[in-house]
């Protein structure tokens, strides 16, 4: 272990795409754990486009304040501990922020800290069966609602939640068309993920490819990137369809005006008699054991495949978050800062 402690502060809030200039590299002394605490060297830390609106602001948590470390999740192992509970070796899952060591009661803002399960990979554990995976589960099942045959259009389909949109959608049953941005990302939602077409956002008209893949329209939609996208998928919309609102970063360093435009076709929820509906996961706290399972059980099946785009270095932080934004990452995008410092346990 070093002697040295590094974190990445928010140094300002970030208007537009965010910058190197709005973060400070902090250095300082590793924290010793006191009583009933325990010391986590982190090891992985996920990168999620909801991060941009926690630095922006007070959303569905509050934002990050200035000078704290930047909120994250991660997963890290225990190497010292006065705790009961947490035992040296073991890996953990918990809301570390961007530092390479944290001292934990137990508890973190957003929940417990977790025992990552033996078996489980880090990457696994903050990607298909973490916050990505599930939202990706329970925001499909238990608002999607979906039945063998349907027809669900999945926007940001290349990304962490939507890759896994794509894969439970298949399991049970559905025919699934992708939205993504570029050839190369196309075939991955087709040939790796699975999906049965993919449209490509930069050729145009996405409303008539839409339209082409999906005659008598679209049953589920599962939105990941708003706007335009989400307005062509209104246009398509089959009777008493769902959609399912999960995130629209198209507009998350928007800061032009007309970042508010408003949809053109929204009247055709009306007219089709569809729902939409906004979730945040973290509502679903009580059920993540049925998620995690329902979906460790796709996977043992073969139906669910493990997509990570994995970058390295603890100071690549800025530009790994900026790499949801650039359209960079394929799958989950982790960051690793070490190999695990000790046996596992």
């Amino acid at each position: 272990m070093t002697d040295t402690n590094r974190r990445w502060l928010l140094a300002s809030r970030p208007v537009g795409a965010v910058k190197d200039s709005d973060f400070t590299l902090d250095s300082g002394p590793v924290p010793q754990p006191g009583d009933g605490e325990f010391l986590v060297r982190v090891t992985h830390l996920s990168f999620d486009p909801t991060q941009r609106g926690w630095l922006g602001g007070d959303t569905y948590l509050p934002a990050v304040k200035i000078g704290d470390p930047v909120r994250a999740g991660a997963i890290g192992q225990v190497i010292a501990s006065n705790h009961p509970k947490f035992k040296v070796g073991q890996l953990v899952q918990g809301t570390f922020g961007w530092q390479e060591y944290v001292v934990s009661n137990g508890m973190t803002e957003t929940g417990p800290v977790a025992v990552v399960h033996a078996g489980v990979t880090p990457e696994q554990a903050l990607g298909v069966f973490g916050i990505t995976g599930l939202t990706a589960y329970f925001g499909l099942t238990d608002l999607g609602k979906p039945q063998p045959g349907d027809t669900v259009l999945v926007s940001g389909a290349a990304g962490a939640t939507g890759s896994v949109v794509v894969q439970v959608a298949k399991a049970l049953g559905c025919k699934v068309i992708g939205i993504a941005g570029g050839a190369s990302k196309c075939a991955f939602v087709t040939d790796v993920a699975g999906a049965d077409a993919c449209i490509d956002y930069r050729e145009g008209n996405v409303a008539r490819r839409i339209k082409e893949l999906a005659p008598k329209g679209v049953n589920i939609v599962f939105e990941n990137v708003g706007g335009e996208i989400l307005d062509a998928a209104l246009a398509n919309l089959a009777m008493r369809a769902r959609i399912i609102l999960c995130g629209g970063i198209s507009s998350y360093n928007d800061t032009s005006d007309n970042r508010s435009a408003g949809l053109l076709n929204y009247m055709n929820i009306t007219v089709m008699r569809a729902t939409m509906t906004g979730f945040i996961v973290l509502d679903y706290a009580p059920r993540f054991a049925e998620g995690v399972q329902a979906l460790a059980t796709m996977m043992a099946q073969g139906k669910l495949k493990t997509i990570e785009d994995v970058q390295h270095g603890f100071e690549n932080c800025p530009v790994t978050l900026r790499r949801l934004f650039e359209g960079k990452n394929v799958g989950k995008q982790l960051l690793q800062l070490t190999e695990l410092p000790l046996p596992r346990v």
